[in-house]
């Protein structure tokens, strides 16, 4: 399990579903999202996670922080579950509650995760995406090294045509940049 000086990025536990669902339910949290998740959803979205590690033997981590055990979100890799110009890829994301925000964790996390997908996994390549509205995210990408390249942005094929979330902006990072 990959680790950082403040983190711990692991397999996830059944006690991480509550503050999940909780973390998935906030307004704020989702707000670059097209909607929030319900509870059965946000387990559903575990279960995903849990088999896309099982297939990949990597994937998005439930973060912790080390000194209090407390559960921030997720941070890691996985394989978009959709057709675009730039895949087959593998994505690194986060999600984390607002509690954590600002402190540095995603980006932490982030550099972690290219690590192993850099490292373990031999991928050549990274992307990660977004709305072109979430600066913070954006913010995070341009931290860890990733570039964009507005002939990368693309409308997401899971939302549809006039859906206001459709427009994403595309970030990439190669091996030799990581």
């Amino acid at each position: 399990m990959p680790e950082t000086e403040r983190l711990l990025l692991r397999r996830w536990r059944d006690d991480d579903r509550a503050p999940f669902a909780a973390l998935n339910a906030d307004p704020e949290v989702m707000r670059h999202f097209p909607a929030r998740l319900s509870r059965e959803e946000s387990d559903a979205l575990i279960d995903r996670i849990e088999q896309h590690f099982d297939r990949h033997g990597y994937g998005l981590w439930a973060l912790e922080r080390r000194d209090t055990g407390e559960f921030l979100g997720f941070t890691g890799l996985a394989v978009p579950r959709f057709e675009a110009h730039f895949t087959p890829a593998v994505e690194v994301g986060w999600r984390l509650a607002r509690s954590a925000w600002g402190a540095g964790y995603a980006s932490e996390a982030a550099r972690a995760a290219l690590a192993v997908g850099f490292g373990d996994a031999g991928l050549d390549e990274i992307v990660s995406f977004t709305v072109p509205a979430n600066t913070r995210s954006r913010a995070v990408m341009e931290r860890i090294g990733m570039t964009h390249d507005e002939r990368d942005d693309f409308d997401h094929p899971g939302l549809p045509e006039g859906h206001p979330m459709r427009p994403h902006v595309l970030y990439r990072i190669g091996r030799d940049r990581a």
